[in-house]
């Protein structure tokens, strides 16, 4: 069984502090929507987190399958020093290949996961205006939380960023299509709660992010894989209107050269809530005060048992859809035809992907590029080191490995991690944070244009000595 490396560290920071005898600055109580929250320091001087800060009310009861709704007052000062619950997911295990590259150990998972975590170095000072990223997790809108291991923010804040990580209800909570939840709806559609929990998130940070020295007029969203493909949903989505600045789209892919037919999206909605009837009302579940009041194991279960019982295997959606109100139309047509937001955008993937996404990428950035707009394209090539017995089940430049370099948490890791690895980090980080600052991300990475149609690669020489400076090559068109 393997230690997790950030207990280790943080038994290590309590022991300095108790023989220094002295203890960290108290984060400053701040005012945000529902009252009065105070946070904790990081274990680098002057960047504090607010942990578990609730940006919605827990959607729960009478709120299974509604809308994100507002935040529920509290009495006093509450201690955000706590993460909030993950969104209610099956447990991992060693079935589950990144068990032990990321879910180390999972939390508490719950109906009751509407949190968001904020890194700053700048609490209380309205006016300091730093950018701000609002981080979307992936894992196939399944799983995942907000505040796994590698998604540490204090490099982030360090550089000057507010760093937003946040928790969007997942599976059947989160996407559910169904006839009865669409008629009580006052927009006629049902699914996509997941992406409304986003919005309502990217709502609460442009009102209350100042408080924590943030400019709610410099957002930049980004996600990886399922997190990417959320942020994809986000920028074509008409309800975020102008609140997104920047989007950077990691392991997501691109946009499909031969897009196809999609069926109108009342015609989706009713299969797929047709579909899903079927399978509630096998259970017993044929009105909504039934399906809200069953227990949450009983719907988390439900796909399952219908299968075993009944013999059919078809899998029904959990993902975003085109409902006509979320999400108006595809990402792939809406960035075709020009109607994603008109920012700046970064986009790429690991060398060792899922799929092949690379043709998909250039034609998105060929896309952007003729329309005259900035994307800048990325590939992370290097493959992750490992120990002599090659113990971890993850290979080379594997799906989600450029995560622990571009928040620059390799001590939250258990690999053999290197000097060589620590400045790819810092370069990869600060290429991220540039972009966040500025849309651009400097350090010798161009914008993909027709004339260098060039991905910029993270990779270490072979000799594995490479300067940080000189990180980053082109990947010629092939």
């Amino acid at each position: 069984m393997r230690i997790h490396p950030t207990f280790a560290a943080v038994c290590a920071a309590f022991a300095l502090a108790f023989l220094a005898g002295c203890s960290p600055a108290e984060a400053p109580v701040l005012n945000v929507e529902g009252g009065q929250i105070q946070g904790v320091a990081s274990s680098v001087k002057g960047v504090y987190i607010y942990k578990g800060v609730p940006f919605a009310a827990p959607p729960v009861g009478d709120l299974r399958w509604k809308e994100p709704q507002p935040v529920v007052p509290w009495e006093g000062v509450r201690q955000a020093d706590t993460f909030g619950p993950g969104a209610w997911q099956a447990p991992h295990d060693s079935s589950n290949p990144w068990t032990s590259e990321f879910y180390w150990e999972d939390p508490e998972f719950s109906e009751d996961c509407l949190y968001l975590n904020v890194w700053t170095p700048a609490p209380g000072k309205a006016g300091a205006k730093l950018p701000v990223a609002m981080w979307i997790h992936g894992g196939a809108y399944t799983g995942g939380w907000g505040y796994e291991p590698e998604f540490d923010g204090k490099v982030w804040a360090q550089k000057g960023v507010v760093l937003v990580t946040i928790n969007y209800r997942l599976g059947i909570f989160g996407f559910l299509n169904h006839p009865l939840l669409a008629e009580e709806s006052p927009h006629g559609v049902s699914g996509n709660y997941g992406i409304l929990d986003q919005i309502a998130a990217l709502k609460w940070i442009h009102e209350n992010i100042a408080a924590f020295g943030g400019d709610p007029e410099n957002i930049t969203i980004l996600g990886q894989s399922a997190g990417a493909g959320s942020v994809k949903t986000l920028v074509t989505s008409p309800l975020t209107g102008d609140l997104i600045k920047k989007a950077i789209i990691q392991s997501g892919g691109g946009v499909n050269p031969v897009p196809g037919r999609p069926l109108p999206p009342e015609t989706t909605q009713t299969l797929l809530g047709n579909a899903w009837k079927q399978v509630f009302d096998w259970a017993g579940y044929d009105t909504l005060e039934k399906m809200r009041a069953a227990s949450t194991e009983d719907i988390f279960g439900l796909t399952a048992r219908y299968t075993a019982e009944t013999g059919n295997r078809f899998r029904l959606s959990t993902s975003p859809m085109v409902d006509g109100y979320v999400y108006s139309e595809s990402f792939d047509a809406a960035a075709a035809e020009g109607r994603i937001k008109d920012i700046p955008y970064m986009i790429g993937y690991t060398k060792d992907d899922m799929g092949n996404p690379e043709a998909g990428i250039r034609y998105f950035c060929e896309l952007r590029n003729a329309a005259g707009k900035p994307v800048f394209a990325y590939q992370f090539a290097h493959e992750l080191p490992d120990d002599e017995a090659g113990s971890h089940d993850m290979k080379g430049a594997f799906h989600s490995s450029e995560l622990w370099y571009m928040f620059k948490s390799l001590d939250r890791g258990d690999r053999p991690f290197t000097k060589a690895d620590w400045a790819l980090a810092e370069h990869v980080v600060s290429c991220w944070t540039n972009f966040a600052k500025t849309g651009a991300p400097g350090l010798g990475w161009n914008a993909y244009s027709a004339d260098a149609p060039d991905f910029m690669v993270f990779d270490l020489s072979s000799d594995g000595t490479r300067d940080a400076s000189a990180m980053g090559t082109p990947l010629a068109r092939q």
